[in-house]
């Protein structure tokens, strides 16, 4: 009998404990790491410090400034309008870009100009169709002129004949005397009747001719009116400068948007404003003030001006005008309005980087304070309903109340409770330390 294969020993002695697998002992090594890098970081946690960042401003003396800051947009104070002119059916074929430079006789308008050349062609010849009519009525007039000058002739002819046959009544029977005295009569009614007849074609061809006369000089007229037309067809620049397109407000567009500017292929009516060119030699602000802002402010302020596209320089202005007159204007809130003042400011000095339309901060000089204590308005807060700064002192910040005086949008004064030199926060420490704690 063949011999039977050992089985596998699965038995294991008592007592001893099983081989473990390599891959239970990496499992059990990487789960000792995880806690141990656990434990660490909330050890860490708990014993690290946070560090607080706060910003800071220094309390310093100056001269303070009470003024209003409104927003504005640059423009021309002697801008030069480019119309259409008074010519019916116009289309602009040709229209310089918008920003555009310029020179003085620069094409900046064109109008389509095939229809008035169309008329002046036909204009043209209906003036000479009615000189021609005019000379051949002349010719004509001459023709029967002459024809009436002799029929003239010889009706006084016939009739000095006449006359003179009865002058022989005397010598020759009265019979032959009655008869030459009869011819005498007929000659002279029909020297009568040429002469008629002769006044009749003067007035016939005189007025043949006013009425030739009248047509050719409304030819003229008409001539020259399209002429004047087409002498109108191009608008040149008056001066040098920068082209600003102004809106059609005829065009097509999206409810409550404001009109597209004008472009080639558009029809103008007459008069209407295509185009400026702005006066860069005098600019100013143009600004809105509120209600409250009018009540503070007068014509004859110096004004300081910055204007966003040029960030490296200040303009001097002075306030020159306020409309007397409020503007209403819809408001942030439904069926709110609030009511402004229009209002200029006219730079006195100019930089050539300034262009009609820039946007600008125009502040409003009401009046200067000198040797004051001033801090940023973001360094103020109210504590118990009473104005308080944070100071720092050295690592850590104070509360201490003060008293403040004039402000403005940036910057506000204080009376008592602070010295020069000393540093107050712009933000609460407090707030900014939960800050930091979440990070």
């Amino acid at each position: 009998m063949a011999k039977q294969p050992k089985a596998a020993n699965r038995t294991q002695r008592l007592g001893q404990r099983p081989k473990p697998s390599p891959f239970r002992r990496v499992l059990a090594v990487g789960i000792t790491a995880v806690i141990v890098s656990l434990v660490g970081f909330a050890a860490y946690r708990a014993t690290r410090k946070t560090t607080v960042e706060v910003p800071v401003a220094r309390v310093r003396r100056g001269e303070f400034v009470v003024s209003v800051i409104v927003r504005g947009e640059v423009k021309s104070s002697n801008p030069v309008v480019l119309t259409a002119p008074q010519v019916p059916d116009l289309q602009i074929v040709r229209l310089a870009r918008d920003g555009q430079r310029v020179r003085k006789g620069d094409v900046v308008v064109e109008f389509d100009s095939a229809a008035q050349e169309q008329a002046l062609l036909q204009q043209t010849t209906t003036l000479r169709t009615i000189e021609s009519q005019i000379v051949q009525l002349l010719a004509q007039h001459k023709i029967v002129d002459e024809q009436d000058e002799m029929n003239l002739m010889t009706a006084q002819y016939n009739l000095e004949r006449a006359k003179l046959d009865a002058s022989k009544a005397e010598v020759i029977s009265a019979i032959e005397g009655a008869k030459y005295r009869i011819d005498v009569g007929i000659y002279e009614g029909e020297l009568n009747q040429v002469k008629t007849i002769i006044r009749s074609h003067d007035v016939a061809q005189e007025a043949d001719l006013q009425r030739l006369q009248r047509q050719r000089e409304k030819a003229i007229r008409d001539l020259e009116r399209i002429k004047s037309y087409l002498s109108q067809m191009v608008i040149r620049a008056p001066i040098d400068g920068y082209v600003h397109l102004l809106p059609n407000f005829r065009a097509s567009g999206s409810f409550g948007s404001r009109p597209p500017a004008f472009k080639e292929g558009d029809t103008a009516w007459t008069g209407a404003a295509i185009a400026e060119i702005p006066d860069l030699s005098k600019m100013h602000v143009e600004i809105n003030l509120d209600e409250v802002d009018r009540g503070r402010v007068q014509v004859g302020m110096p004004v300081r001006v910055r204007v966003d596209a040029i960030p490296d320089r200040e303009f001097p202005a002075q306030l020159d005008w306020i409309s007397p007159v409020a503007t209403a204007q819809t408001g942030t809130s439904a069926g709110a309005t609030e009511k402004t003042f229009l209002a200029r400011a006219t730079l006195s000095k100019l930089d050539e980087r300034l262009r009609p339309g820039m946007s600008a901060s125009a502040e409003i000089i009401i009046r200067k304070l000198s040797n004051v204590l001033i801090i940023p308005a973001r360094a103020s807060f109210l504590r118990e309903g009473t104005p308080a700064v944070y100071v720092q002192q050295g690592e850590q910040f104070r509360l201490r109340f003060i008293k403040v005086g004039e402000r403005n949008d940036r910057e506000l004064v204080v009376l008592s409770g602070l010295s020069e030199g000393e540093i107050v926060a712009l933000e609460n420490p407090v707030e900014a330390a939960k800050r930091a704690r979440k990070l």
